[in-house]
């Protein structure tokens, strides 16, 4: 057993070692609940029939590990895309997905808003548009499998901060899209963390958790950065979170690596959560 006691995991560095089927009984007894990512051999929408689908839901019952939610990696699609062929390759995409979630009994389906050139970026409104069209498929697909949309603060997105992802989800019922919020983004993006989740309160289902300098991009285990998680615990406790922490690292001794820092965790205010 993986000792996580108190928080649950996100299976991104396990993506190449082991299935999602392996990642529920590495974590049975111990993690609050997985959030599986979406990625060809270890869970993958076209890979798993019905008969697969039964059987991973049967396992999360009888290991005790919920899957609380699913991540389509933001690196491999983009809704927000120039090109329409690849916009629509990436709705679908996200929809199998949705589709996978209501199969699986997952509440919930993590989503990015899509990306823009970072060196001659589309004006604005065309990239809201591009990002409200993908709204049309997913609310709907989400209605229909009974699962809730996730969207991420995420700092190579066209709406990387707290502020920006609210007012493009205003159209949108918060039963129905939610928010994560993931902290070593929105430090990395240099947002003031007790503002962001003052902003995001009212949608905030999910809080992603783990560590980076603001001059490289990580996902890195806890002390291997420079974020302030004492910090960002009260921050989380000031909006009176009672959800679950989820800890996306992703480094290459997962086995070691994400029980130290939930080890850590602990010690710098994040125990308690989801209780």
């Amino acid at each position: 057993m993986i000792d996580v006691a108190g928080f649950a995991v996100n299976t991104y560095a396990y993506t190449f070692s082991h299935t999602a089927a392996d990642c529920l009984q590495a974590f049975a007894g111990s993690a609050r609940g997985l959030e599986v990512m979406m990625y060809p051999g270890h869970a993958w929408p076209d890979d798993l029939d019905a008969a697969a689908r039964r059987d991973l839901r049967r396992l999360s019952a009888a290991t005790g590990v919920p899957l609380i939610s699913l991540n389509m990696p933001n690196i491999d699609v983009n809704v927000a895309a120039a090109a329409p062929g690849m916009r629509a390759y990436s709705i679908d995409l996200v929809c199998r997905v949705i589709e996978l979630a209501g199969d699986l009994e997952v509440p919930g389906v993590v989503f990015g808003p899509g990306k823009q050139n970072p060196l001659m970026p589309a004006p604005r409104q065309t990239l809201l548009s591009y990002f409200h069209e993908a709204m049309e498929r997913f609310v709907p697909a989400a209605r229909a499998a009974g699962t809730r949309l996730l969207a991420e603060n995420m700092p190579f997105a066209f709406l990387p901060d707290a502020e920006s992802l609210m007012a493009a989800l205003e159209p949108y019922d918060a039963t129905e899209v939610a928010v994560v919020y993931d902290i070593a983004n929105a430090y990395f993006h240099g947002e003031d963390m007790a503002e962001g989740f003052k902003r995001v309160a009212s949608r905030l289902a999910l809080v992603h958790v783990s560590d980076t300098p603001t001059d490289v991009y990580l996902h890195a285990p806890v002390g291997a950065g420079t974020l302030p998680f004492a910090e960002a615990a009260a921050a989380c406790r000031a909006v009176d979170y009672r959800g679950e922490v989820m800890l996306e690292i992703i480094c290459d001794q997962p086995d070691n690596e994400i029980p130290a820092s939930a080890e850590a965790l602990r010690g710098m205010g994040w125990s308690g959560f989801g209780a």
